[in-house]
């Protein structure tokens, strides 16, 4: 019982946090749209991917919650996010600029309806490792309606970008490129093996969801 309500403690932090940062500033998708030139050149190439410090396919941004995206851009900049281009990115960018880029990419793209419920269900030992992270308490039973703005959509997001996001939580001094400080998501991903992580972002990368590459025109 206290477990749980250490946890639950957890996120009510959690989310006051990124809430209060998200709603310091509204963003306006249109001004949005003139500041995204630093970011179309990897998040609107279709099959685009890092190549350091490790490769995997950089995640899809076109339809994620704008308070996400916000409250993401200000980890990176605070270095609670450890990746070098990310950073270099953040760090040049306003509390307004950060607002606007979450409210243009949360527009952007197509509105895809998911089910309410996953189309394909987890097998016995998936099953039971998202019954032990709770996840759907906070990414939704769906992993397309999380509890609050300020958690991401994660259904659909590409399974090796899901894991090596999933690692860096569990490892948030995993080295100088790498790694996650968040307490909730530490405390979350520490319980599995890296395999385990990676069956994990494999079902949920799986699924139908509502994150989309939007390629620029100049790149069709």
């Amino acid at each position: 019982m206290n477990k749980a309500l250490t946890f639950g403690w957890a996120v009510v932090v959690a989310l006051a946090t990124t809430t209060v940062f998200a709603q310091e500033a509204k963003g306006d998708a249109t001004a949005g749209a003139q500041k995204n030139a630093m970011c179309i050149g990897c998040h609107n190439i279709v099959g685009y991917k890092a190549s350091f410090p490790e490769v995997y396919k950089v995640p899809m941004i076109s339809g994620q919650n704008a308070a996400y995206i916000s409250a993401a851009l200000e980890e990176y900049k605070k270095g609670e996010r450890k990746f070098p281009t990310m950073r270099g990115i953040a760090i040049t960018l306003t509390e307004q600029d950060m607002a606007d880029l979450g409210a243009f990419y949360a527009a952007d793209g197509k509105q895809i309806e998911v089910p309410e419920k996953p189309a394909t269900a987890p097998g016995e030992q998936v099953a039971q490792l998202l019954e032990k992270g709770a996840c759907v308490s906070c990414h939704g039973e769906n992993f397309s309606k999380p509890i609050s703005d300020a958690y991401p959509k994660i259904a659909g997001q590409h399974p090796d970008y899901l894991y090596v996001s999933l690692r860096g939580y569990k490892n948030p001094k995993e080295g100088p490129y790498s790694g996650r400080n968040n307490g909730v998501m530490s405390g979350i991903a520490a319980q599995f093996s890296n395999n385990e992580l990676r069956a994990l972002a494999n079902y949920i990368g799986s699924l139908d969801g509502q994150l989309q590459i939007v390629p620029e025109p100049r790149f069709r």
